[in-house]
C-alpha cells in the first residue's frame, strides 16, 4: 500500500507520536480499571523500562503495547515507506522488551503485556489471569 502522504509530512506525524497517555492502550485500560473497581494501580512510577501502569503491592508491572511499535503480528502493519529503517527499530523494540520482561522478572515483578489489539477487542485474558479483576 503506498502512503498518501509525502516523506517529509509522514516524518512530522511519526514525530508527533507520544510515547503515552495513547487512547488506543493507557486512557483504555484506565477506563478498564476504573470500571471494574481496580485500586492499586500508580503510572509514572520509576522501574525498569517504564510500565503503563505499575501495581506496587502486587510486583506486577503492565504494559501496554502498540501493535506497530512493538510488533505484534496482528495485521500487516509493515509500513511501505523507509522499510528498513522500520524493520529494525520494531527489531531493537522486540528486543528490549524481552530485556525488561526477564529483568523484572528476575527482581520478583510479574509482567503482564497486553497488545492494543487486545484492548481494542476487550480482551483482558492476561489481566485476569494476573489476579487484577
Amino acid at each position: 500500500m503506498t502512503d498518501t502522504f509525502s516523506s517529509k509530512k509522514r516524518s512530522e506525524i511519526m514525530r508527533a507520536v507520544k510515547s503515552g497517555g495513547n487512547r488506543s492502550t493507557e486512557a483504555r485500560l484506565v477506563e478498564i480499571f476504573r470500571s471494574r473497581h481496580v485500586t492499586g494501580w500508580r503510572r509514572k512510577f520509576k522501574l525498569a523500562g517504564c510500565p503503563d501502569f505499575v501495581f506496587p503491592k502486587r510486583r506486577i508491572a503492565v504494559f501496554a503495547d502498540g501493535c506497530f511499535w512493538h510488533g505484534h503480528h496482528c495485521r500487516n502493519l509493515a509500513p511501505a515507506a523507509n522499510a528498513e529503517y522500520w524493520r529494525k527499530k520494531i527489531a531493537r523494540n522486540k528486543t528490549r522488551d524481552k530485556a525488561v520482561g526477564r529483568e523484572l522478572t528476575r527482581k520478583g515483578w510479574k509482567v503482564v503485556r497486553i497488545w492494543e489489539c487486545e484492548i481494542r477487542k476487550g480482551r483482558f485474558q492476561k489481566l485476569k489471569a494476573a489476579g487484577l479483576y
